[in-house]
Parts: C-alpha cells; sequence; structure tokens
C-alpha cells in the first residue's frame, strides 16, 4: 500500500505532511461478506515518521435514511480556515432521529501546549482539539488523534485530556438553517489537522465560500468524497500497529 502526498502545510512548523490510500479493494470485500458490527484491520507502519493513520469507510445502508457523509483531507492551514456544508432543505436539530457530527484526525499533536480552536457556526465548541489520544508514547512517530466511532462526543469546551476530537454539532444548529459552517485555527503553529468528517441527517453539498459555489482545491483540506441518500459513515481510529 503507498499513500498519496497532500501537500505540505507551509504555514506549520516541522515539514508537516499527510497522504492518502485507497484501500477500497482490501476493506470492501470484508464488509460485504461479513456479518455487520465491527470490524479489525490491522495497519503496519513501514516508516517511523508516520504519527498513525486513520481508516475512514462509508456504507450504504438503507435502514440508516438520507445522510450527508463529507471527508475531508489535506490540512487545515494552522493559521485559520474555514468550511461549509449547505442543505437544500432546512435543518430541523430537534426533530426525531436526527443527528449531526463532526470527527477530526490530528497528527503531530502533543501535550498541553499544542492544541487547535474549532468553531461551529461562529460558537467555539473547544479550545483543546489535539493531544496523542491514539498514540502510544511522547514521540515523534507517535503523536495522533482521530475522532472514532467508539469516542463518547466531546463536551461543549472539555479540557486538553477530555477532548475526543468527535464532536456532536446539533446544539450549535438553529432550526431551521440550511448551513453548517466550521472554523479552525491552531495558535501553536504545530498541529496537523490532516482529517475532517462530517455527517449530517439531509441532503447536501460540501463547499467553502459563503455562498457555496467553489469546491475545494487540493492543498488546504482537499475534498475527497461526498456520499448521499442512504449512506452512513464510520469512522474509526487506528492506533498504531
Amino acid at each position: 500500500m503507498s499513500y498519496t502526498s497532500l501537500g505540505l502545510n507551509s504555514a506549520a512548523c516541522c515539514s508537516l505532511v499527510a497522504g492518502r490510500s485507497d484501500v477500497t479493494s482490501i476493506v470492501k470485500p470484508i464488509i460485504d461478506g461479513g456479518a455487520g458490527g465491527i470490524y479489525n484491520f490491522r495497519i503496519t507502519e513501514t516508516s517511523s515518521s508516520q504519527d498513525g493513520e486513520a481508516l475512514v469507510v462509508v456504507y450504504s445502508n438503507p435502514a440508516l435514511g438520507i445522510s450527508t457523509v463529507g471527508i475531508l483531507d489535506g490540512f487545515a492551514s494552522v493559521l485559520g480556515d474555514t468550511t461549509s456544508i449547505s442543505f437544500a432543505s432546512a435543518l430541523h436539530p430537534l426533530a426525531p432521529g436526527f443527528s449531526a457530527e463532526l470527527a477530526l484526525g490530528i497528527g503531530f499533536s502533543c501535550c498541553t501546549n499544542q492544541r487547535s480552536t474549532v468553531k461551529v457556526n461562529g460558537t467555539t465548541i473547544t479550545d483543546n482539539a489535539g493531544n496523542l489520544d491514539d498514540g502510544d508514547a511522547v514521540a515523534d512517530g507517535s503523536l495522533i488523534t482521530v475522532g472514532g466511532y467508539d469516542d463518547p462526543y466531546s463536551t461543549l469546551l472539555p479540557g486538553y485530556a477530555d477532548d475526543h476530537e468527535r464532536y456532536n454539532l446539533a446544539p450549535n444548529i438553529a432550526d431551521g438553517s440550511t448551513t453548517i459552517k466550521f472554523d479552525t485555527v491552531n495558535a501553536s503553529q504545530d498541529d496537523n489537522i490532516f482529517l475532517a468528517v462530517v455527517r449530517v441527517t439531509g441532503e447536501g453539498n460540501v463547499c467553502t465560500g459563503p455562498n457555496c459555489n467553489t469546491i475545494p482545491e487540493p492543498g488546504s483540506m482537499a475534498l475527497v468524497g461526498l456520499a448521499l441518500a442512504g449512506l452512513g459513515g464510520l469512522r474509526r481510529k487506528a492506533k498504531r500497529a
């Protein structure tokens, strides 16, 4: 398995990069032929400079109804980045069955001084995104955290150790709104937000501008997948093998 480089996070320190590999041919036969539930995939790293990996699986299940799954990777500028997801019809977060969540993957993150701020629709939900929740030790090559399916939602404005990089967005969505806006910034300029996965009930599209007419270009949180109609998202953190 080889990775395609997603570019250098030039605004950050330390020549931080991320890569992508399409493992559909490996994962799909196992899931399609399985009984459902939890699947385990072993990842063996071939370079000591890899902090870790995130495995993202989007699957079809008609019982889940219609959802929008946005998968963005590459990197978020440490100086500040904005992404929006827009919907053709109004969102009603108090309606039965409504759900909206955000999961982040962050590399080269360690200890209390490396952290990022995340805002949703102008409200700060965390100042402590980061840390090495899924790493083995405080050392280069093991500094990664991913909001996985088995992580609880982080509380509003969690402490550093209590931020699991998985967030419930519903409380920050006004009834009747059609757009969810995300703002990120890394004041220490040394973390790499390399992944953002958004899953929201309803049908929408992912865009970067205030009028949602533009799609992100590779380099700054590049859009790699958008799935509509009967799709759900599974984000599983991958610890170092």
